[in-house]
């Protein structure tokens, strides 16, 4: 593998109504619902403080206090996760937050039940991402996010006080969405710490697309699909795989007498997408999971749906929601590649972002003094794979590293060292080696290859990681959701 930079590049619309894009800030781009707090609170703030010590005179004289309205939110505990909580007013705020959505979709809302259970699961899962970040060390300070909302609003072509009047009127708190942006931030970057740095695309895996593309080359299209997934736990029994398989069944069933599809994603799908009527978004063929693209081939119109597919993950369904022809991209007929090491280093609990980048100047001034060298700084403090080899990332092409690193790359000259920078990974101290331009074709083919080979292992392997994640926590249901 060329190194392990790369970020899956996907198309979502930009719409601040239901939800709003981290395109700009991240070239990945995942939706986020404005309305509920994500962050946690102590388990003692979650009850009603004790009322003082009141002298007995003083209080026969006061008047009775009025009984509690019917209408009045006593917060409790829906759900311990590790050793955290989430409380029932964050799952009410949630709730209300996605009927409002759905509703806005036009899509049917599913019992409060099932909406509930639905919701708790997915709560429970972003919990524990952002626990691991910030167990890891990852940090996002109010600069960052500061700056991750003024990009979000430029990427919907509106200003920062027009979005949050946008979220107001939808009745959300801006404070609340400020810090679920905050978290999504935190759960993007574990996510590409945990799961897309460690996929590995070997060679043969892109010769063999090469080979299948020269039978049969893929359409210039795209196509928006609707996806219902039945989780099957980790280590699952006989048992429980054969009760997964009913529950598919019966959605299955649900569907072929006439229900509505987003409904049923909302009421009974494990996936991501489950709470936006289980819509995926616009992909390109070539980039759908190897071992879901022959059932959805099979779906012959828009509006249809495949049959039950399984996958190590689960039982999934897709319905074909749209197709579109997309234009070709010119190739070009050279590229400037650049030969590109790094020293990267994350933050932990035991060093801050702060100390990281003083670390890493302290470095560069080695560097600059002559007494260290490049690639024996990179093997001693570098926490990336390339460490071994002196942090060397070979020859990269345009695209194929994090937007903030290529652009800091492309300012250095040969041999230059570039003051620590920023990017999901971490914090990098970047030297350009060499640079050179080379015919385009034959090498663009194959890292396109590589990406559309990364792009269909990378969902199933996000889904692999979540379903360890989740069945490896400690969850205690406190409002007796099963």
């Amino acid at each position: 593998m060329r190194h392990n930079l790369h970020m899956n590049q996907w198309k979502r619309p930009a719409a601040l109504t239901l939800s709003v894009c981290l395109t700009a800030l991240f070239g990945l781009s995942f939706s986020v619902t404005a309305g509920a707090q994500t962050a946690s609170k102590p388990a003692s703030q979650s009850a009603s403080p004790v009322a003082p010590i009141e002298d007995p005179l003083a209080a026969s004289a006061k008047v009775a206090p009025k009984k509690a309205s019917k209408n009045q939110v006593i917060n409790g505990i829906a759900v311990v996760v590790n050793d955290e909580v989430i409380t029932k007013m964050e799952v009410d705020e949630r709730i209300n937050s996605i009927e409002r959505n759905l509703k806005a979709q036009g899509t049917p809302l599913p019992a409060r039940a099932d909406l509930e259970k639905q919701i708790l699961e997915r709560m429970i899962i972003d919990r524990l991402q952002v626990q691991l970040a910030k167990e890891q060390g990852m940090r996002v300070d109010d600069i960052m996010l500061d700056r991750a909302l003024q990009r979000m609003a430029e990427q919907n072509k509106t200003t920062l006080q027009e979005m949050r009047n946008q979220i107001e009127r939808e009745g959300a708190s801006f404070a609340s969405f400020r810090e679920e942006i905050r978290d999504d931030i935190m759960m993007q970057r574990v996510r590409e710490r945990e799961v897309d740095s460690k996929l590995q695309v070997s060679e043969l895996e892109v010769d063999n697309f090469l080979a299948a593309e020269a039978v049969s080359p893929s359409k210039n299209q795209e196509i928006n699909l609707g996806h219902i997934m039945v989780r099957i736990p980790e280590n699952a029994t006989p048992e429980i795989i054969a009760q997964r398989n009913a529950r598919a069944q019966e959605v299955y069933k649900k569907l072929r007498i006439g229900d509505d599809f987003a409904k049923l994603a909302a009421t009974y799908s494990d996936s991501n997408e489950a709470l936006k009527g289980g819509e995926v978004g616009w992909r390109e063929q070539d980039k759908i999971p190897t071992i879901f693209v022959e059932a959805v081939n099979k779906i012959s119109f828009v509006g249809g749906f495949s049959e039950i597919i399984r996958s190590p993950n689960g039982f999934h369904i897709f319905k074909l929601l749209g197709k579109r022809d997309i234009a070709p991209v010119a190739a070009a007929n050279t590229v400037q590649e650049t030969n590109v090491r790094h020293i990267l280093m994350r933050p932990t609990q035991l060093m801050t972002a702060a100390q990281i980048k003083s670390t890493l100047a302290e470095l560069k001034q080695k560097i600059a003094n002559k007494t260290a060298t490049f690639e024996e700084l990179a093997k001693a403090n570098s926490v990336d794979s390339s460490a071994s080899k002196g942090g060397d990332l070979g020859w990269v092409h345009p695209g194929d590293t994090f937007p903030d690193f290529e652009t800091t790359m492309n300012k250095l000259a040969v041999n230059e060292v570039s003051d620590p920078v920023e990017t999901q990974m971490g914090f990098h101290l970047i030297q350009v080696l060499d640079r050179k331009v080379s015919d385009d074709s034959k090498e663009r083919k194959r890292v396109a290859a590589r990406q559309s080979v990364r792009a269909r292992k990378s969902e199933e392997a996000l889904q692999d990681w979540l379903r360890q994640l989740r069945d490896r926590a400690y969850v205690e249901f406190r409002n007796e959701q099963k």
